[in-house]
């Protein structure tokens, strides 16, 4: 299996490093495969891995300091597992799986879920607010304890303007230095999982009863002495680490918990006690506060950025949408479009050509936003390239699908209607991809769905599209729409339908192609009657006059 070191340096920088061939040496000198030579605590050659088999071992060369794996000094080869930490001089090099988080070994939860016991104090916020103690002067005045002033200077470095990640770092050395800790780290809740967002020290083996307490019960716990407690001082762990006295405390906002602060340290200066427990506590609930309200204000930061992106998305895709219809001799058009987020995935346009004739299209992205608007401008420059002449809307068709397969994301698709209206004779060629069926209203009252067609864009990069035909007389329209239109729903769920389209555009029929646009609008808002908009609406009206 592919392995990798993860390098802690001298110089306080982090790397990553494939552990590839048969051996790699460390040391200080040039010869050395991995060079330090300002780590004056190495030796020249000071150890190396080889790779034996499928394993790798790790050796001391002979070194003057000594080498160490996960805190125990290395007298023979060997055999590493993942996680394992190797140190020298000022260098920390932990061997891991190719890939591991460099941060997912800074914390291991072991054991089961009993609870501690012996010397475990366990208390709450409740509990540590009020457990409060007033210190008097011998004049009976009231001083600052230094509970208080650990909680004083808290506010004071909380209280300046950080980004989110760079709090972990400060609210961890606050707690440490609060209850004059040796070693700490912080985690938050990613859904289910604690991770590290700082840390002072490596290797922290936390029991899981003290986490699963912690998170569920909202508990703080204090272990005043881990060798000596039942739970902990049979654990390796312990032993090698040399933990005394350590504690741990749940950052709570309120009723929730996003992440827990632990406290350890491994040599016998001072146990920790309930008071810094109360104090530990206390502080975690302070930080906990700081931590959402920043996250809170990243968030509606970054909104604020969308917000104005999709903005200024929604300026540009306007700017892709006709702003007026063409004047085209023998023709009256007009179309509109309302997309039902900031931006939309539908599109419409004409296409005036030289002869007297006028194309029409309309398209339509599945799905809405931000993804459907690129596509749809993405649409909307390879038809500006091939509507140039279309002399034959079944060979466009084909080549505008095979376009759009070659850049179409395998969810999506976009359904295309495509015409050419010659107002002279009234002739209207199309061709359609799937869209909805257009409609023809005669002069007459007559109204007819132009059926028929290939396969949506998008999907199959070789799909038969045919050209077909119609004709207008004089007073007669082609009407294109969106399903926006025809499936826009009121309160009762309720669809507006083909029918009530085809009801309006016969008694608007003899109007002019705005009027009718307007009147097919008004329709909709009346029928919808304040239900919210579901889908974008398009729609576009072509008269012969």
């Amino acid at each position: 299996m592919p392995r990798e070191l993860l390098i802690h340096g001298p110089d306080g920088q982090t790397k990553n490093l494939p552990l590839t061939g048969e051996r790699l040496s460390v040391g200080r000198a040039s010869s050395a495969d991995l060079c330090f030579p300002e780590d004056a605590g190495l030796s020249r050659q000071h150890f190396a891995f080889e790779l034996h088999g499928d394993d790798w071992i790790v050796q001391d060369l002979g070194s003057k300091n000594g080498t160490f794996v996960n805190n125990i000094p290395l007298k023979a080869q060997l055999i590493l597992r993942p996680g394992d930490r190797i140190t020298a001089g000022h260098l920390a090099i932990v061997f891991s799986p190719e890939g591991e988080n460099p941060l997912q070994n800074v914390v291991v939860f072991e054991g089961d879920s009993n609870s501690p016991s012996t010397s475990t104090v366990v208390t709450s916020l409740e509990g540590a607010l009020t457990n409060q103690t007033m210190v008097l002067d011998r004049g009976g005045a009231a001083k600052t304890s230094a509970p208080m002033q650990a909680l004083i200077r808290a506010g004071q470095e909380l209280a300046a303007n950080r980004p989110l990640d760079d709090l972990f770092p400060v609210i961890l050395d606050l707690g440490i230095q609060a209850v004059n800790a040796q070693r700490g780290v912080l985690l938050t809740l990613d859904g289910d999982k604690l991770i590290p967002k700082a840390h002072k020290g490596e290797g922290f083996r936390i029991s899981t009863a003290v986490r699963d307490r912690v998170i569920k019960e909202k508990s703080s716990i204090l272990v005043r002495d881990a060798q000596l407690d039942d739970a902990f001082k049979g654990r390796m762990s312990i032993v090698e680490q040399r933990v005394h006295t350590m504690m741990a405390a749940p950052l709570q906002t309120k009723d929730r918990i996003i992440g827990l602060i632990y406290l350890d340290s491994p040599f016998v200066l001072r146990e920790f006690t309930k008071d810094d427990l109360n104090l530990l506590t206390v502080l975690a609930n302070v930080a906990a506060i700081r931590l959402e309200n920043a996250r809170l204000a990243e968030i509606e930061a970054a909104e604020r950025i969308m917000q104005f992106d999709l903005t200024q998305a929604a300026q540009i895709q306007r700017y892709m949408l006709p702003e007026h219809a063409p004047q085209v001799a023998g023709a009256d058009l007009a179309g509109f479009n309302v997309p039902c987020r900031t931006v939309g995935g539908d599109y419409y346009d004409y296409f005036p050509y030289s002869d007297g004739r006028v194309g029409l299209t309309l398209g339509d992205v599945s799905g809405k936003g931000m993804p459907a608007s690129l596509m749809a401008m993405g649409l909307h420059a390879r038809v500006q390239v091939l509507a140039e002449d279309p002399k034959d809307l079944a060979a466009f068709m084909t080549r505008l699908n095979k376009a759009t397969c070659a850049k179409c994301p395998s969810n999506r698709f976009i359904t295309f209607f495509f015409s050419v209206l010659d107002p002279a004779t009234g002739q209207v060629a199309y061709a359609n991809a799937g869209h909805n069926p257009p409609i023809v209203v005669r002069s007459s009252g007559e109204a007819l769905m132009l059926e028929g067609g290939g396969p949506v864009l998008g999907i199959l990069p070789v799909a038969p599209y045919s050209q077909m035909f119609t004709s207008l007389d004089r007073g007669d329209m082609l009407v294109l729409y969106s399903d926006g239109v025809t499936e826009a729903t009121n309160l009762n769920y309720d669809e507006f339908g083909e029918q009530r389209l085809i009801d309006t555009l016969k008694a608007h029929r003899t109007e002019p192609a705005k009027a009718i646009v307007d009147a097919v609008m008004k329709a909709l808002a009346e029928f919808t009657a304040g239900a919210p908009q579901a889908d974008d609406i398009t729609l576009l009206v072509g008269r012969r006059v």
